[in-house]
């Protein structure tokens, strides 16, 4: 029961971080420590989602509650202490960089299976010199992938301002809402990239962040309801794509693969560090680095706990 709640609550984080452009849902997973266990586990074959029922259904329940739950909250706390909400997630992902570190450096001899990668702590044997250029070349890949969306961020920030606003529901509109939810799901999977921000640069985004809550209006219910649903047909197909494609690359090319990522992660802290220039005071620099180290000390410890 204990384990069901944690990966609730770790669900209800990945979908917090699913809500916001430019955090990327997929980096939580990391950062939890659950990221290899949820590619495997998303799958077409019932039997194989029956016998991951214990982990599945509690942590999409979880990312579907926190979604749900805390979309008004996060653009409330971005609203309210965007300095400190930006100084805790970067040190989420802080925290996290040394357990992938580890992940990126191990022996693959055996694989990229789970259990290969909760055993190793260092590498059994020296990587020659050739593995490793590939993977200082695939991490450099990584870092140069998501800072250019974090231009892309910054190019397209303006479109947040179109909060607010249903559009008539049309054909070539749920064309467009369903590829950008798979293309966006497909994201979402890979850590360092945001789905919504992918969403937010093909002007879906403020769309469906702002159909979320008008569920709970009996008089938009139903026309946010068909703007989400296809949306959600699309999230749901690229979310399975998306995490086959991860999974076959992990057992495949499990080094170069956590290389990408590992400078995916790095290029995430670029991404999300909101600077020091928004100190306008003692208390606000105090209150920022607090929460820059309980989200550093938060990842590192669960992501060590959960490899015991």
């Amino acid at each position: 029961m204990i384990e069901i709640i944690k990966t609730a609550v770790i669900g209800i984080a990945v979908g917090m971080a699913n809500v916001i452009p430019g955090v990327s849902g997929g980096t939580l997973a990391v950062v939890f420590n659950i990221y290899e266990k949820f590619i495997n586990a998303i799958t077409c074959n019932v039997k194989k989602l029956w016998a991951n029922r214990k982990f599945v259904v509690p942590l999409f329940f979880g990312m579907l509650m926190g979604v749900l739950l805390f979309s008004k909250m996060i653009t409330a706390l971005y609203e309210n202490f965007p300095a400190q909400t930006d100084f805790f997630f970067t040190g989420l992902i802080i925290g996290s960089i040394p357990m992938l570190f580890v992940y990126m450096l191990k022996d693959d001899s055996a694989g990229g299976t789970e259990e290969a990668a909760a055993e190793a702590t260092v590498p059994e044997k020296k990587l020659g010199a050739a593995k490793i250029a590939g993977i200082v070349v695939c991490a450099l890949i990584g870092l140069a992938l998501i800072l250019t969306f974090n231009y892309l961020e910054k190019a397209f920030v303006g479109e947040r301002e179109k909060l607010g606003y249903l559009p008539p529901l049309s054909v070539p509109l749920a064309v467009r809402i369903f590829v950008a939810g798979v293309i966006g799901a497909i994201a979402m999977v890979i850590p360092g990239i945001s789905g919504s921000l992918l969403m937010l640069i093909m002007g879906v985004y403020p769309i469906v962040i702002t159909s979320i809550p008008a569920l709970l209006n009996p008089e938009t219910c139903v026309h946010a309801f068909f703007l989400l649903l296809p949306n959600g047909i699309g999230v749901l197909a690229g979310i399975l794509c998306g995490a086959k494609l991860i999974a076959w690359l992990l057992k495949k090319f499990p080094n170069n693969t956590y290389a990408v990522i590992f400078g995916l992660i790095c290029g995430s802290v670029f991404a999300v560090f909101p600077g020091f220039d928004c100190f306008t005071g003692v208390l606000m620099a105090v209150a920022s680095v607090v929460c820059l180290l309980a989200g550093a000390a938060l990842a590192y410890f669960v992501s060590s706990y959960s490899k015991d």
